[in-house]
């Protein structure tokens, strides 16, 4: 075993409930302050719907490499790292993709189809955000190695 590596993984699990009352109540703060800044308090539910590309999308791109990939690579710390990294950057380039596919039927213009690295890089951030704030609650994170 590497220092830092868990010894056996455990499948990540949650109700499904957890999932969507978390997620949907962030997505709604983001879309509240995007509708907020842009002036126009009736465009919430669109940019609710949007920001939930990664709030929830990215909740399952977690799981998805916390389930299913993350056994799958070597207990190396630093290809860890790296495979959750590149991961989490094609995840999140997908779920850029579904969100500006879901603007385009709300007529809300965003990035050029061509940029779907912002989702990649945006994703990380998020995920960095999260995981920050589940080592300050001492729980399983990237950080450390543990979740």
């Amino acid at each position: 075993m590497t220092a830092g590596i868990t010894e056996r993984w455990q499948h990540f699990r949650e109700p499904l409930w957890q999932t969507l009352i978390r997620n949907v109540l962030i997505a709604v703060v983001v879309g509240t302050i995007v509708s907020v800044r842009r002036g126009n308090l009736s465009s919430i539910g669109p940019f609710t719907l949007l920001a939930m590309w990664f709030t929830l999308g990215g909740h399952y791109v977690e799981v998805a490499f916390l389930n299913g990939i993350r056994s799958r690579l070597p207990k190396n710390r630093g290809l860890q790292l790296f495979g959750r990294l590149v991961f989490w950057f094609v995840g999140g380039c997908l779920l850029y993709l579904g969100m500006t596919m879901t603007a385009r039927l709300f007529s809300i213009k965003l990035a050029r189809y061509p940029d779907l690295w912002i989702g990649g890089f945006l994703l990380i951030g998020i995920e960095l955000v999260a995981h920050l704030a589940a080592l300050l609650r001492r729980k399983p994170n990237f950080y450390l190695g543990t979740g």
